[in-house]
């Protein structure tokens, strides 16, 4: 599951008292800047409004009533933004209007952008803010010459109604709402990891089988040419091109192998990670216990899961040895990687874990590394449990 960061506590508002910290300073700053957000969003709420249905009438109201709700969407984002930066105010991003596909028409388009919740509430929030932007402005600003012991209160209590504005009116409408958020945040996950994954299959092509095939063409083609003339050389250079060919094979196979091995799909889980742990450079004990074999999908991308973090075992870690672990727990496929090197792995390291644990966040998958200086490593990683819908065949 994809989850939203948590909030630093250094992040977070302290409750307020008679002093001035910078969270006091912060709010102070926010309520003032109310009253000119607040008129710039009731008059862009008022013109557009005005402007989509005066013109309603006409073929060209409603595409610009359309266009004014994606503006609303921007005037959420820098209210979102503001709470965030002054109030410590956390809000998710709801979905963006990418998911109404231009592409599928006009009027699709139309429709879509005309009943979308989110523009519309936005377009609320800055609609009804002008009598608070100006009550908090001005209360603000006496209470600095007038009510300053007190005013810490003041501008915690009327942050706090800011607070829940931005919260009911700016926040994503409901769990679909969030959860369409994310899918559009791991699906970008998923297409960079595909980009990816093409050109390694490219470059391994062009530079490995394909290069030693061009030159086996010709190797064959000056044999052919020595035939008649000289028999003996001829025979030397098939011999040798015959060795070229096993050599082409087995790159064919090991780049086969990178995109999905044949031992996975006959064989399953335990068959093929036990295969990829006797090429660690480690001895690796690798358990697997489940009670039958996922989908396709799962099934692979624990697979790779499991054979990059065994290549960093291999190439970082310094271990003596290592163990695999995977099992299944309620709807979730578990998977361990354990290693007794010298730790201090770290997401940001430059070893893959960062991109192995956005590859699991994109099909609702979890990501832990536990990895303190001196050791040992252990990586924990969930993945849905979905049912194989058919038994898997030989290729």
């Amino acid at each position: 599951m994809t989850m939203s960061p948590s909030v630093p506590d250094n992040d977070r508002p302290p409750p307020a008292r008679f002093a001035f910290d910078r969270w006091t300073w912060k709010e102070i700053a926010y309520l003032l800047a109310n009253l000119p957000m607040t008129i710039a969003g009731f008059v862009y709420a008022v013109f557009m409004l005005g402007v989509g249905v005066g013109f309603s009438v006409t073929v060209i109201g409603l595409p610009l009533l359309t266009v004014g709700l994606q503006g609303a969407r921007l005037l959420g984002r820098a209210e979102r933004g503001r709470a965030r930066a002054l109030l410590g105010l956390h809000v998710e991003e709801p979905s963006s209007m990418a998911r109404s596909r231009r592409d599928a028409g006009f009027l699709s388009w139309l429709w879509t952008g005309l009943k979308d919740p989110v523009g519309w509430r936005a377009l609320l929030f800055a609609f009804v803010r002008l009598p608070w932007g100006i009550v908090t402005f001005v209360v603000t600003l006496v209470s600095l010459f007038v009510l300053w012991p007190v005013l810490p209160f003041i501008a915690r209590a009327l942050s706090n109604a800011d607070r829940a504005m931005v919260r009911g009116l700016l926040s994503p409408s409901d769990e679909l709402e969030r959860r369409i958020a994310e899918l559009e945040s791991d699906r970008g996950v998923v297409v960079d990891t595909a980009a990816a994954d093409l050109r390694r299959i490219e470059r391994d092509l062009h530079d490995g089988a394909q290069a030693r095939l061009v030159a086996l063409a010709m190797d064959l083609g000056l044999a052919k040419e020595k035939l008649t003339a000289d028999p003996e050389a001829a025979a030397r250079m098939v011999d040798e091109a015959h060795g070229e060919v096993k050599v082409a094979l087995q790159e064919l196979r090991d780049l086969a192998r990178g995109i999905h091995p044949a031992v996975l799909t006959d064989r399953g889980l335990d068959a093929a990670l036990s295969a990829i742990a006797s090429r660690c450079t480690v001895p690796v004990n690798v358990s697997v216990e489940l009670p039958g074999r996922p989908a396709e999908a799962i099934e692979g991308i624990a697979y790779f899961t499991v054979s990059e973090l065994l290549q960093n075992v291999s190439k970082h870690s310094g271990a003596r040895s290592a163990s695999v672990e995977v099992w299944r727990a309620a709807d979730r496929l578990m998977l361990q990687v354990r290693d007794d090197g010298s730790g201090g792995a770290r997401m940001d390291g430059g070893t893959g874990m960062a991109g192995l644990a956005e590859r699991l966040g994109a099909v609702d998958g979890l990501f832990v590394l536990d990895s303190p200086v001196g050791g040992p490593t252990t990586v924990t990683a969930e993945l849905p449990w979905r049912d194989r819908t058919e038994p898997a065949k030989a290729v």
